[in-house]
């Protein structure tokens, strides 16, 4: 039985202002708020889309988690470095014989996964076509020397996704944990629909981003699907870690790396994995400390948590349904109402 909502209900600031965006900026929502490893609020909010084919979203629905991927699928290679099966500063070329004798020979997991392996952002899906796509992204000029400064690199989590398969010699989508890949047709209508976006119509169930669209919905940037409880799931990994509320997913000092500074950007600083708070106009808002860590997804997705107040919250939504705009301030007024419901100024 689909649970309806939960928990604290002392959230006003947090219930006021998703409810004043649901329908405008959102069809759907779920928002969860952990404090101490526990749940204090957990509430569902609109529908799966703005037509007669509606249905009302519960706090288990499943969204498109869009680039909140990254994360889920650098926790699983940061425990294939646990195992000793790959190590986070040699050479991937071992791996990647397309890198060898090339500028890419320099690049390591550790700065594929903070974002300054030099590989490029990404690329118009019109330019993938009739290529595949790992391949174009493997085999691409890179767009600066590896080391040298942060690129956001979906290319870079494509390259983190295949090494993933050859390493471990099954696909990324048998190895995907708590949240899916490719959901099943059965549960498309209860999956919030995203764009329509003149290419494939309405996008509902299946991955919104088109570079993993045309990887068949499994990649390691994008293409996951999940609850809110699944991505709090994925932060209480590394947040209960700094609160002797060990999880078991990573070794302690592999999970204290991966939300510590590893490649330095003045707009967003970057763990492995993870995007770290760097000044106030992060979509964390200003009331969480400076050690948050975190990250976004295109279709309207984010999660923080802030290892000093040790709290969490996660806000997925649609929003991208009502086009591509940036919903910066949507988040940042959720993390501040979040922070003063919790009695943090």
């Amino acid at each position: 039985m689909r649970r309806l909502l939960a928990v604290d209900r002392a959230f006003a600031r947090v219930e006021s202002i998703l409810r004043d965006a649901c329908g405008r900026q959102f069809t759907g929502a779920v928002a969860r708020i952990e404090q101490g490893g526990k749940v204090r609020f957990e509430r569902a909010y609109g529908t799966t889309r703005d037509d007669a084919r509606a249905r009302a979203v519960a706090v288990d629905t499943f969204f498109d988690l869009a680039s909140i991927t990254k994360p889920f699928v650098s926790t699983l290679v940061l425990q294939a470095v646990a195992r000793g099966s790959v190590t986070l500063d040699g050479s991937l070329a071992g791996i990647f014989h397309e890198w060898r004798g090339k500028p890419q020979e320099g690049i390591t997991l550790r700065m594929l996964l903070a974002h300054n392996s030099g590989m490029n952002s990404g690329a118009d899906y019109r330019e993938l076509l009739d290529y595949n796509v790992v391949g174009f992204a493997l085999e691409r000029e890179l767009a600066a020397p590896p080391g040298e400064r942060v690129i956001y690199s979906d290319l870079g989590f494509i390259a983190v996704g295949e090494l993933l398969e050859r390493l471990e010699g099954r696909s990324l989508r048998a190895l995907a944990r708590r949240a899916m890949y490719a959901p099943p047709a059965r549960m498309r209508d209860t999956i919030p629909a995203t764009e329509d976006d003149g290419w494939r119509g309405r996008v509902q169930g299946f991955v919104h981003d088109e570079k993993a669209y045309l990887m068949g919905g499994v990649a390691g940037h994008a293409g996951l699907f999940g609850t809110a409880s699944d991505v709090a799931w994925l932060a209480e990994q590394y947040l209960g870690v700094q609160h002797g509320r060990g999880s078991g997913t990573l070794p302690p000092e592999l999970a204290k790396a991966a939300i510590s500074e590893q490649a330095f950007d003045p707009v967003l600083r970057r763990g492995l994995g993870w995007a770290l708070k760097t000044n106030d106009e992060n979509s964390c808002g200003r009331l969480l400390s400076q050690e948050t860590f975190g990250h976004t997804g295109f279709v309207g997705t984010c999660v923080w948590a802030d290892p000093v107040r040790d709290c969490s919250g996660v806000l997925l939504t649609n929003a991208v349904y009502f086009g591509r705009n940036d919903i910066r301030d949507l988040r940042a007024s959720f993390y501040a109402a979040m922070a003063e419901d919790l009695g943090m100024r």
